[in-house]
């Protein structure tokens, strides 16, 4: 888990360097044990690295293999990483360390960009072929590890992260007004390509590009799941479809062992956190550490869940930590939490996550999260309701329960500079659903979230939120191969039960009942969630200040509505509207200051 960087040039002019230099350094905290830089022709890499597997020098980036006529900056893990090596060591290519990302870098020279298609994990690369000149970015297939990319004039560059192409300077930090729609709309997510910058795009997941030296570049998109019923499984009973789930889990969790330091696990005592601790018991890991987080209660709701948390520590035997963070740390967090987001993100689970991670980071460097199971599994709330709604109708039934603003009142909270004559995010979610490769309205919006707004929400906050703490966070349920088979169930038995049914009754031999029959939880942060005190005058300062005076996004007299009541206003999802605005507004003056 590393950041990564880079700068091509189509001009004839040498990479900058300096530049390069910059974005490196801005993403210290991604990579706090190392550092590397290197420059060739037209092509220059950065590299920040966090010390996971080959602990040695031999493992540090950027790799150049001059045998091969390749460099390499890679993010993320390769799982399978051991069988690759025995394979390509058999086909004669020779190792100088033993690093993952040696075997991307082996695994490209044989099989080119096709590479991505042998490898089980999650990474974000970039390749310099240094006999071609031609440079291959390539992202997996959930998106887990990010790739930013801003365009000049002859240049191109790249990078883990927003802030450090910000840091390289000259880039139009002028609103994109279509991601603007997306997020007050398709609740706070932006597809890719689109960022709220104009001149920052991302590289979409399950994706690779190549860029020829003189600009001209090829894309293509090398998965996706089909969320439709697989004949070979048309027999399969629901006990066969849990226990086929459970198998996959256990080889997910497995892989995600690999390491030559130790693994621990983030449990919020939720059913999906718990199962990854179960199975980890199973497989005979014993003394696993496992951290839970909790904040003072506000609004009337209860701020932590230490009750679950500990019957499965207790179970299990886990070396258990349990983080209270005090209402003194939320205030200051909130500003640190925005500045490490690479896009806006509304949730309130973001300051815990951050929060959470400052602590666990002090103990380990890896840890698994329960987080995508509810995407892949139907664990919220907003599918049911899609069960009897023709497949021709499921958009505009999907757009129903889970997005948070109308066409009409998105312009009637921005300032008509920023509006849109066209319903963009509606546009974009029924060509989506109108896609063919899902066979009902629940399996459409299931596709959906999974390769839309699980990468661009809670997949983008644990990356963003253990990395500003050089922690390296795995996500067991986002195992493609889990994705892929859990795509083809059939979705009465995942919509059983209240949600996540077939994962619910796989679960009871390992879990207690008190966990699998709990209410569902989130990471609580009501002092988020319920704004007063300090929380919302650094609201109300935010939206006041020179800076959103001079930028403009909204109404006055929609903002005033929504400052009267600061609680009153929720979207469809229950989250606070107030909250909502105001983050992007507190993201876009931290993104002024870099």
């Amino acid at each position: 888990m590393c950041g990564v960087c880079g700068e091509m040039r189509f001009d004839g002019a040498p990479p900058d360097v300096a530049a390069v230099g910059r974005m490196t350094d801005a993403m210290s905290a991604r990579g706090p044990d190392a550092a590397g830089l290197h420059a060739r022709g037209s092509v220059a890499f950065g590299h920040r690295r966090l010390t996971i597997i080959d602990l040695s020098a031999r493992g540090s980036q950027p790799m150049i293999d001059s045998e091969l006529g390749l460099a390499l900056v890679f993010n993320g893990c390769i799982y399978n990483y051991r069988e690759l090596r025995s394979e390509l060591e058999g086909a004669g290519y020779r190792f100088f360390s033993t690093a993952d990302s040696e075997v991307v870098l082996k695994s490209f020279h044989r099989w080119g960009a096709e590479c991505v298609q042998h490898f089980k994990g999650m990474f974000a690369f970039a390749v310099h072929d240094t006999d071609t000149g031609a440079v291959t970015l390539a992202r997996d297939r959930l998106g887990i590890k990010p790739l930013y990319l801003a365009e000049g004039p002859g240049r191109l560059r790249f990078a883990s992260t927003v802030p450090a192409l910000l840091r390289a300077g000259e880039v139009d930090t002028t609103v994109d007004r279509v991601a603007l729609h997306h997020y007050l709309s398709f609740h706070s997510v932006v597809p890719a390509p689109h960022t709220m910058l104009r001149g920052i795009r991302k590289l979409p997941p399950a994706t690779v590009r190549v860029i020829e030296p003189d600009g001209g570049s090829t894309e293509h998109r090398y998965w996706e799941p089909a969320f439709t019923r697989d004949p070979a499984r048309t027999t399969w009973t629901a006990v066969d479809w849990q226990e086929a789930l459970l198998d996959s889990l256990r080889t997910a969790v497995s892989r995600r062992m690999v390491a030559d330091v130790p693994v621990g696990v983030l449990l919020s005592g939720g059913i999906d956190s718990s199962l990854v601790v179960a199975l980890l018991a199973e497989q005979g890991q014993r003394d696993l550490a496992t951290f839970s987080i909790g904040f003072d209660p506000a609004g009337g709701e209860s701020g932590d869940e230490y009750v679950y948390s500990d019957l499965v520590a207790r179970r299990f035997g886990t070396v258990h930590h349990k983080i209270h963070i005090d209402s003194s740390r939320l205030l200051p967090a909130v500003p640190k939490t925005v500045a490490a987001m690479s896009e806006p993100m509304v949730s309130h689970d973001c300051v815990a996550f951050y929060l959470l991670s400052e602590e666990v980071s002090k103990s380990v460097k890896v840890v698994q999260s329960g987080q995508g199971a509810d995407e892949i599994l139907a664990g919220y709330d907003w599918y049911p309701p899609l069960t009897e709604v023709a497949r021709e109708r499921s958009a505009e039934a999907y757009a129903k329960v889970f997005a948070d603003r109308t066409h009409a009142d998105i312009v009637a909270l921005l300032d008509p500079r920023y509006s849109l004559d066209h319903d963009a995010s509606g546009e974009f979610l029924a060509e989506q659903h109108a896609a063919a490769g899902a066979a009902t309205a629940v399996d459409a919006a299931l596709r959906l979230d999974t390769t839309v707004m699980l990468i661009e929400d809670p997949v983008k906050r644990v990356d963003t939120m253990t990395m500003a703490w050089g922690l390296e966070g795995r996500v067991p349920f986002l195992d493609h191969d889990f994705v892929e088979l859990a795509a083809t169930c059939p979705p009465e038995l995942k919509l059983a039960s209240g949600g996540k049914g077939v994962l619910k009754e796989a679960s009871r031999k390992h879990l207690p009942a008190e966990i699998i029959d709990r209410t569902k939880g989130y990471f609580p942060v009501p002092g988020i969630r319920h704004l007063d005190g300090d929380v919302l005058t650094l609201v109300r300062d935010a939206l006041h200040s020179r800076s959103a005076r001079d930028r403009g996004l909204y109404r006055p007299e929609a903002l005033d509505a929504l400052l009267a009541d600061p609680n009153r206003h929720r979207t469809t999802l229950g989250a606070n509207a107030l909250w909502q605005v105001a983050l992007l507004e507190m993201w876009l003056q931290e993104m002024e200051q870099l």
